[in-house]
């Protein structure tokens, strides 16, 4: 199975240097798109990809760093591919995505919802099902901003991608020593303290056994400042392509 990623951006909801932190997830010439932020358009147009390439969409939560290029992409996809995209999010997020967020850019007809634009795929939390084939996810409920769904997500039992997250030392325990998830890529705040984010103190805690597993992403402009120092956790980049496979650690390092 050849399992990549690529991330259209790597940076905090605030950085500059850094696109929003949105990422490619290619498997067996399928393309999923993970968020779709304000500089996802750009990012895609940079790095040579158009909206028709994307087999479908995947959503975390809703901040306009994760959704805020949607609006570009189901008007392009609607007027010029003419097609709608499949959409994959959690069902807790189909109608807030549309009221709170969408309907006042998309809507010109008055009975037009979100099912006009995208072909939506709800998921369930806990529930792992396979939306492209050889792709499996579950979504996992964690803790970002008090009162709002979000999701990290798991692919095909071995990548932890943990979207936007407060530190949770138990989750990444359990998801390594229990669940065998051998790659991690984390939310990364690099200054305290982590509020509603994960921040680069908290985890500099972890057991080395769980930090050899964990990359990071989602971090501010500030980054270059820290490399090094990262304990034996590793920054992740903007539009390299990994293989998932090659940033496992064989079984003997955990």
């Amino acid at each position: 199975m050849d399992l990549k990623i690529q991330m259209l951006g790597t940076g905090s909801a605030f950085a500059k240097t850094f696109n929003n932190n949105n990422a490619l997830l290619k498997i067996d010439g399928l393309t999923l798109l993970v968020d779709c932020g304000i500089t996802a358009p750009k990012a895609l147009h940079e790095l040579g990809y158009n909206f028709n390439d994307l087999d479908a969409i995947l959503l975390t939560h809703m901040h306009a760093d994760h959704i805020g290029g949607l609006e570009e992409l189901a008007f392009q996809m609607k007027f010029i591919y003419k097609r709608k995209p499949i959409l994959y999010l959690a069902d807790t997020l189909v109608a807030p995505l549309w009221e709170n967020s969408l309907r006042g850019g998309l809507q010109q007809e008055e009975n037009e919802t979100l099912e006009d634009f995208f072909e939506v795929r709800p998921l369930s939390e806990g529930q792992a099902q396979e939306i492209l084939p050889g792709l499996k996810l579950e979504l996992i409920a964690t803790r970002h901003i008090p009162n709002k769904p979000n999701y990290s997500l798991l692919f095909n039992d071995f990548f932890y991608y943990s979207g936007d997250t407060t530190f949770d030392p138990d989750l990444l325990d359990s998801l390594v020593n229990s669940r065998g998830v051998r790659v991690i890529f984390h939310d990364c705040q690099l200054h305290a303290p982590g509020v509603v984010h994960t921040c680069l103190p908290q985890l500099l805690t972890l057991p080395i056994a769980i930090q050899q597993h964990v990359f990071l992403m989602h971090y501010g402009d500030d980054q270059p400042d820290f490399i090094g120092h990262t304990g034996q956790m590793t920054f992740i980049e903007q539009h390299r392509i990994y293989d998932l496979d090659d940033l496992t650690i064989p079984e003997k390092g955990l």
